[in-house]
């Protein structure tokens, strides 16, 4: 695939971001439209967001980073290239709640209320974001053949998207798309009938996602390794029993 959405000069532009910041948009805007419920003032959430993506995104280098020591241990000025790849959502999730907890605290609002409604921002921002790893060649299973993806009747511009280095991949970033856009359907539904209680829909995401992500992680060949464990896998466990 070509990353790239836009050159000018020696700057590049790449579709990964460009996907990433409709994601974050989409997200802003639910959050601003589900928290009038609770009542909270927009000038509030403006601060939460204008201090937590930046905390998210340091997270998720952070996270990447521990996992991947030995190299960045022996290429420290590396750490900082995040613009070379090496951001984890699980080090951007784990982040993110921390400052929850503090701006519910401080702001005297029910964290699982609040969580409810970051839950749906987070799950559309990983349906979406899913398309850039697909965008940088990224995220993809182990070796397949054409007449499978054929078969499973993929379109053919994601076919040609998973032949990486001579060979055909499964798309495991479409398998966690599609997953996440089911839960989210699921979220929705559920979330505008009278089963829900707060903390539900948070309870949902984190079963859903978890179990999703752990099947879909077996089959991932560039996974974040904690000896010979898949840490998606074990961090996946711990959501669900959360």
């Amino acid at each position: 695939m070509n990353a790239i959405f836009l050159k000018i000069g020696s700057i590049s532009i790449y579709w990964y971001s460009i996907i990433l910041l409709i994601a974050f948009i989409l997200g802003c805007l639910i959050l601003f439209k589900e928290s009038k419920k609770l009542e909270i003032p927009k000038s509030k959430i403006e601060d939460f967001i204008f201090y937590t993506i930046p905390i998210c995104l340091v997270g998720a280098r952070i996270y990447y980073v521990l996992f991947n020591l030995d190299y960045y241990l022996t290429y420290p000025l590396d750490i900082i290239k995040v613009w070379e790849g090496g951001l984890a959502i699980h080090g951007g999730v784990i982040a993110g709640f921390f400052c929850l907890l503090y701006f519910t605290k401080k702001n005297n609002i029910n964290l699982l209320k609040m969580l409810d409604i970051l839950v749906i921002c987070l799950i559309l921002g990983q349906i979406i974001g899913r398309w850039g790893n697909f965008m940088n060649s990224e995220a993809y299973g182990p070796i397949t053949s054409l007449n499978f993806l054929k078969s499973i009747h993929l379109p053919k511009f994601i076919i040609d998207g998973m032949y990486i280095d001579g060979h055909y991949h499964h798309p495991t970033f479409l398998y966690e798309s599609l997953w996440n856009l089911i839960g989210l359907i699921i979220i929705l539904i559920i979330k505008n009938t009278k089963l829900n209680r707060i903390g539900l829909i948070s309870s949902i995401y984190l079963i859903w996602y978890g179990i999703g992500r752990f099947l879909i992680e077996a089959l991932r060949t560039d996974s974040l390794m904690l000896l010979n464990i898949k840490v998606a896998q074990l961090i996946s466990v711990i959501f669900i029993l959360i």
